[in-house]
């Protein structure tokens, strides 16, 4: 079973995750705020993982740090799930439309962090999320999991729908990147990743 556990501390967040690839998707989010657990439970759905989280902050000065820390600490967690990487197909793909939108993702497991987000929101918020906290989570997570993430919405008008297919998106990216081929070498002409 590929999973992985990351706890982190600072003086601003509390953070714990488990993660395990190849899962049912299932989800248990502890977190206060409402739309933020909400994506990170279509990312298990649609990602097929089983993930645990609890997610504690300073939300009394924003909701940044947390948003951000748990990018990190779940791309950690992922990257021990991957294991030595041996036999993944490494990269991946997939446009999601929802409703009037239509995202996509594209992922590398490439050993090397490199994130670009194409996403122009109309409002500042969605609920209790400030809409540019998308590109703290996803390039902390990046940056962690050692990850290229390239996300855009080609078009839409809901600023939730947007955001919510892009972690669609992005999570069944991440499922075909991590998928098992059933072969043994590692997917790089350099050798390592």
């Amino acid at each position: 079973m590929r999973s992985g556990i990351v706890s982190r501390k600072t003086r601003e967040t509390e953070i714990k995750i488990k993660v395990t690839l190849d899962g049912s998707g299932q989800s248990n989010i502890d977190c206060e705020l409402g739309f933020f657990s909400h994506m990170l439970e279509c990312l298990a759905c649609h990602g097929s993982l089983n993930l645990e989280a609890s997610l504690q902050g300073d939300l009394h000065v924003d909701p940044h740090h947390l948003v951000e820390d748990t990018g990190i600490a779940l791309g950690e967690a992922l990257q021990k799930a991957l294991g030595n990487k041996k036999g993944i197909q490494r990269a991946g793909f997939f446009f999601f439309p929802m409703d009037e939108t239509l995202a996509m993702a594209a992922v590398d497991l490439s050993g090397r962090s490199y994130f670009h987000c194409d996403f122009s929101p109309r409002g500042e918020q969605v609920g209790d999320f400030p809409c540019d906290l998308i590109f703290d989570f996803f390039g902390g997570l990046s940056r962690s999991l050692q990850a290229a993430i390239h996300l855009r919405i080609l078009y839409g008008r809901s600023d939730h729908h947007q955001i919510e297919a892009l972690f669609k998106a992005f999570a069944r990216a991440l499922q075909a990147a991590s998928s098992l081929t059933g072969k043994s070498h590692l997917p790089s002409t350099k050798g390592v990743l």
